[in-house]
C-alpha cells in the first residue's frame, strides 16, 4: 500500500510527537498503512530522522480510506498562516 507525504507549517504550538515533544516550523507529513491501521509521521524539511504524531494513528475499514484520512491530517496540520 502507498504512503502519503505532504510538505507542512505547523501552526502555533507546533505538532505534538512521541519521540521528542512538539516539533515546529517546515515539516513533511507520512501517512503509512498497514494492518489496517494509518499512522501519522513528521520530519523536519530535508531530515531523515521521523516522529510519529501523537494520537494520530487510527484503524480504517477500508484500505482506500487512507487518502482521506492522510488529507484530514494534512487540513489540521498545515497552518503556514497560524
Amino acid at each position: 500500500m502507498a504512503d502519503y507525504s505532504s510538505p507542512i507549517v505547523a501552526g502555533p504550538g507546533g505538532v505534538m510527537t512521541d519521540e521528542v515533544g512538539v516539533v515546529t516550523g517546515d515539516l513533511e507529513l507520512r501517512t503509512t498503512l498497514a494492518d489496517g491501521v494509518v499512522r501519522a509521521r513528521v520530519r523536519y524539511e530535508g531530515a531523515d530522522e521521523w516522529y510519529a504524531v501523537t494520537g494520530a494513528a487510527c484503524r480504517v475499514a477500508d484500505p482506500r480510506d487512507h487518502a482521506g484520512v492522510h488529507q484530514v491530517l494534512l487540513g489540521v496540520l498545515h497552518r503556514p498562516l497560524g
